[in-house]
């Protein structure tokens, strides 16, 4: 009865602001789990909302945060207090030289919002250039520049906002004599179309260096550079959203670094927090000398909060104390090897991509073909959960269903193997189940 008295209290207050809930209602989490009012344990495959990096109730962010709460956690935004500081400080030293100018906010949304409005006021453009895949938040200027959901019904978004085609090298129409992928051929594509479009207001290009909501999408070893010197030769400014792929994620400290290429504008949040809401905007002494006197303007509620400071400067100390990026690089090759496992036992299983602990599965009826399986995935999530394991299956048009999984980073060896078997038993029941009752979009 109590179950049924949530639901029905969910039915009748809350708005419905994504895909459909979760149907289990979750009591506590800790470590790699979290765990329903049943007591039954869950391991999270997102690590929450693709954040808690260290887990979930890690117990130095418990103890900061209790510290901080009864002491110093929310001041006016134009009171500075030294946590604030030491944050900047110690978030700098983790990056190139040139990225010494640290702004403290809370949502991945606002710092992109922050990094569109600096990059506009910085060159004296307002013309935006993202992934036609992207996602960049839901707020205005960052919602404009996202293009894997929510684009319609809401009027028009804010004017200057083009595409580049996502480099998938799955799926890519660009192709060499010999069937490889041409991404160097469809990035000049793409900037000839931009170059025709622009009205001659170019002021930046905002992408992730893996495109996490729009598939897991890792662009080939030398993209980010290009990209890098397209932004060059047009007076652009390079932002990179680090907001899933920061903090170890991918197995480096910062997933930009693979390419050797340094953003003008780099934004994080998600796993800077560790799933509690931080958020920064880094950027060069020279970018944030001319916007302050231009008269930067982004005052909000808790930019430079003394509590969000605090936690960011603790996971910023946990992930070097435990090493984690190396761990996630040494945990990455683990899951990779298992996920080529089982796509050689499941012919769904068209391609396994991604990078470290940040890894993507996608489903397909027929690997000639590549036909998108776009209710199977569904069905394997189902039976995931039932097993004791949280995935989340990225639904976009085109390309059917693709696991995102981003474990935390202080999974376990044992936790991993046990994930990955769920996974295998899922796909098994849920090929058999399909095959009993055929559907046009299973195999």
């Amino acid at each position: 009865m109590e179950d049924l008295g949530f639901w029905n209290g969910v039915e009748r207050h809350l708005v419905r602001y994504g895909a459909t809930f979760t149907p289990r209602i979750i009591e506590r989490a800790k470590g790699s789990y979290v765990y329903d009012e049943q007591g039954n344990a869950i391991l999270d495959f997102t690590s929450g909302q693709m954040s808690a990096v260290l887990g979930h109730s890690h117990p130095d962010i418990v103890a900061t945060v209790t510290k901080a709460i009864s002491s110093l956690d929310h001041l006016y935004s134009g009171m500075l207090s030294r946590p604030v500081v030491d944050f900047a400080e110690r978030l700098s030293g983790t990056l190139p030289s040139a990225l010494s100018k640290v702004f403290l906010l809370t949502t991945g949304a606002e710092s992109n919002e922050a990094a569109i409005k600096m990059a506009k006021l910085f060159t004296g453009k307002y013309e935006i250039v993202s992934f036609d895949r992207s996602w960049h938040g839901m707020t205005s200027a960052a919602a404009a520049a996202t293009y894997s959901a929510g684009r319609h019904g809401y009027g028009p978004p804010a004017p200057g906002n083009m595409t580049l085609p996502t480099p998938n090298a799955y799926r890519s129409p660009f192709r060499r004599a010999d069937g490889s992928y041409d991404w160097e051929t469809e990035l000049d594509y793409g900037f000839e179309l931009i170059d025709r479009q622009s009205s001659g207001s170019l002021a930046a290009v905002l992408v992730e260096p893996i495109l996490s909501s729009g598939g897991i999408i890792d662009p080939p070893v030398g993209y980010l550079a290009a990209l890098k010197r397209k932004c060059v030769e047009r007076g652009m400014l390079l932002i990179v959203d680090e907001a899933q792929t920061g903090l170890g994620r991918t197995g480096a400290m910062y997933a930009f670094e693979r390419d050797h290429v340094v953003p003008d504008i780099l934004t994080l949040s998600k796993t800077l927090g560790a799933g509690l809401p931080v958020a920064a905007v880094i950027t060069t002494e020279e970018i944030e000398e001319v916007c302050h006197s231009r008269g930067f303007l982004f005052y909000t509620t808790h930019a430079s909060d003394p509590l969000a400071a605090l936690v960011g400067l603790t996971v910023l100390r946990v992930v070097e104390r435990e090493e984690l990026v190396q761990r996630a690089a040494a945990l990455g090759e683990r899951l990779r090897a298992r996920l080529l496992e089982l796509q050689q036992r499941h012919e769904v299983i068209g391609d396994v991509r991604g990078r470290g602990l940040l890894q993507g599965v996608e489903l397909v009826t027929d690997r000639a073909t590549k036909r998108p399986a776009e209710r199977l995935g569904q069905a394997v999530t189902a039976a995931c959960l039932r097993r004791g394991l949280h995935m989340n299956i990225v639904q976009i048009p085109g390309m059917g269903g693709i696991f995102r999984i981003a474990p935390p980073l202080t999974l376990g060896d044992s936790e991993l193997d046990h994930a990955m078997s769920i996974l295998d038993s899922a796909l098994t029941e849920s090929l058999e189940d399909a095959a009993r009752t055929p559907h046009r979009d299973h195999p």
